[in-house]
């Protein structure tokens, strides 16, 4: 009986281990810019001061994301991945913004045009050691 115990034990170990990687890989590939102010109106909540985060950690849905203004409000784990310039990105730091606009209608235009998403400048800063048009990231909704 002991025998048959065991590969249902070695098959529940690898499954649990399995689950964890497929969660943690979960983050999908993109690009970011920046955007700076005016950041007022927004496509999402108008002239209302109190839709940014008062960490100032925000950005706008670029096409890829906005989901016909769906993602309003939708929070998001940010992380720089590479860049044009190397030492571009600071290692190991995820910021969580918050989508409060949409990017090809955003009162400021982004530094590049056409990215998944376009960070407030704090953000930008937040993931970025120099500065840079676009980086790439990697991003999940949360």
């Amino acid at each position: 009986m002991q025998t048959q115990q065991w590969p249902v034990f070695q098959l529940v170990s690898c499954l649990l281990i399995l689950s964890q990687l497929v969660y943690f890989s979960y983050a999908d590939v993109g690009t970011a810019a920046q955007y700076s102010p005016p950041y007022l109106p927004t496509a999402c909540y108008g002239d209302d001061q109190t839709q940014f985060p008062s960490s100032n950690l925000f950005a706008a849905a670029g096409d890829g994301i906005w989901d016909n203004g769906a993602s309003c409000g939708r929070q998001y784990l940010v992380r720089c991945i590479s860049a044009s310039q190397p030492g571009t990105c600071v290692e190991d730091q995820t910021i969580q913004v918050k989508i409060v606009d949409y990017a090809p209608t955003a009162q400021s235009p982004p530094s590049t045009q056409s990215t998944t998403i376009v960070l407030s400048e704090t953000a930008f800063g937040g993931i970025t050691n120099i500065a840079v048009n676009s980086i790439n990231i990697e991003f999940q909704q949360v």
